[in-house]
């Protein structure tokens, strides 16, 4: 991946000045060796210049680990801390900040070795709210080295998004498609997270297309293209037009992502796209994303940056689909019944025409999107992706500005099921816990589109977290609640 942020923590130590320095010296040491121990070295930084008592101590502090790379900050309270220090060292730090804190170590030594942090944490979080300064604070922040070692791993993909988030752009070619209203979000806040979004028109995108008209690469890429497709290379005639349109869009990156470090592309695919390119630009979007460069369909600008952030959590591909039609009865009946701990309901199938990177299914071929040739000549509609999506765990989220500009995200974590689609496109047999009451009660009644973003693995945890950190209110938190824990518009006596 070489569209995503490199995270380097800073590990800063803190101390109240009434409470032995050594404390935190020796648990600062400690904690680096326990994660160096298990997690090696990459990644983390500790702080030597000081032990933060002050806020002389917090600017020498701040000055290093900016000096030393680091653009993740771990604010370490080796004893109670100092309130202020410790906070304003999290407020002019230009980055997301964690806050954990040390056990006690041993019932021998309570008196001169006692640090009190247990409650030095709910000083530093009752300033940090004082302060409107945003941190993010594990689920059990107080732990010995090795436990406060695997926060702040834990914190590594949390980082990595909030980071990716405040370098990113997103280029955007539209308009969206008729009827594509679902997609239609304002973009003001994207601009509150930080993302700077570039929005061109997709006669732009033509005309830069035929600036590269018998470009000296297109070849090269075009083998790029067979060798991943292998025996799947069904339609072999349309790939220097798409690896034609492949090198368009990574030139238009390189000129266009200005000061930003990362680029993500919320791209138009009909209906006029077909007729006037002569082929459609799925496969090419799956081979952007493969690399690290989130593409959504159909112009969904909060897709795109829905896609990007579960990408820096995953650091591997992720998908854009269709939560888009039910299993059929004789298909439960014959493949997951008895089979998979789901009931029906719980069962749907996610579809797109052929985004999803060939890495992430289990056989595919070059084909023509059948929708789109059920009105148009089938030789424009080549450039689709197909086949059953590999299955394996799976996390279902999407990030999403309501139409009064508010924050509303949703988390769901589930697995493909090993049962075959005997469909077309991109697709795969999703299995969600109580997806039938999450549909009705989230998806429905909070009017997210139809479009969700895929990571694949379970990582709800961590994106529940950048979520949070990012400003998402916790009650526009959703996620698929277990039975028996009611929604609110859910009516009990159903």
């Amino acid at each position: 991946m070489n569209n995503l942020p490199q995270v380097k923590i800073g590990i800063v130590a803190v101390s109240r000045d009434c409470f032995p320095e050594s404390l935190s010296v020796n648990r600062r040491k400690a904690l680096v060796e326990a994660y160096t121990a298990k997690y090696g070295t990459e990644g983390i930084y500790e702080c030597p210049v000081c032990i933060v008592e002050s806020e002389i101590h917090m600017v020498q502090a701040l000055e290093d680990i900016k000096a030393a790379g680091c653009n993740a900050l771990c604010v370490y309270l080796g004893n109670f801390g100092p309130e202020i220090s410790e906070t304003l060292l999290a407020k002019h730090f230009d980055g997301p900040a964690m806050f954990i804190a040390a056990a006690e170590e041993s019932q021998n030594d309570l008196v001169g070795g006692r640090g009190d942090a247990y409650c030095g944490m709910l000083n530093a979080s009752y300033n940090l709210k004082l302060r409107n300064v945003t941190a993010y604070i594990p689920e059990n922040p107080v732990g010995t080295a090795a436990q406060c070692a695997d926060r702040i791993h834990e914190f590594l993909p949390i980082a990595r998004a909030i980071i990716g988030l405040h370098d990113l752009k997103i280029i955007s070619f539209g308009p969206r498609p008729l009827n594509f209203l679902a997609c239609n979000a304002p973009i003001k806040q994207l601009y509150n997270l930080g993302v700077e979004i570039e929005e061109n028109s997709e006669l732009d995108l033509f005309e830069a297309f035929h600036k590269h008209d018998g470009d000296e690469r297109i070849p090269a890429k075009v083998k790029e293209m067979e060798e991943e497709l292998g025996a799947g290379n069904l339609k072999p005639s349309v790939l220097p037009k798409l690896a034609q349109y492949e090198l368009t869009l990574l030139d238009w990156i390189e000129a266009h992502k200005g000061y930003r470090k990362y680029v993500a592309i919320a791209g138009k695919c009909w209906p006029a796209f077909q007729t006037q390119f002569g082929f459609v630009p799925c496969y090419v979007n799956s081979r952007l994303t493969g690399m690290g460069i989130p593409v959504s369909c159909e112009v969904d600008i909060y897709g795109c940056l829905s896609e990007f952030i579960g990408a820096c959590v995953s650091q591997d591909a992720v998908t854009l689909l269709d939560i888009n039609n039910t299993v059929p009865d004789d298909m439960y009946e014959e493949s997951i019944a008895g089979k998979f701990p789901y009931t029906h309901s719980d069962t749907f199938m996610g579809f797109h025409c052929g985004n999803t990177c060939s890495k992430k299914l289990a056989f595919c071929n070059m084909k023509y999107q059948m929708i789109m040739a059920r009105t148009l000549p089938e030789e424009v509609t080549q450039g689709t992706l197909e086949g059953d999506i590999l299955p394996g765990d799976i996390t279902f989220y999407r990030l999403q500005s309501t139409a009064d500009n508010k924050l509303r995200a949703y988390i769901a974590q589930g697995e493909i099921l090993p049962v075959a689609t005997r469909s077309f496109g991109g697709i795969g047999v999703f299995a969600i816990p109580e997806m039938g009451r999450f549909y009705r009660h989230v998806l429905i009644e909070k009017n997210f589109p139809h479009h969700g973003a895929v990571a694949f693995g379970h990582f709800g945890k961590a994106l529940y977290e950048v979520f949070k950190y990012i400003g998402v209110p916790v009650e526009d938190l959703n996620f698929n609640q277990p039975k028996g824990m009611l929604y609110p518009t859910e009516n009990p006596f159903a």
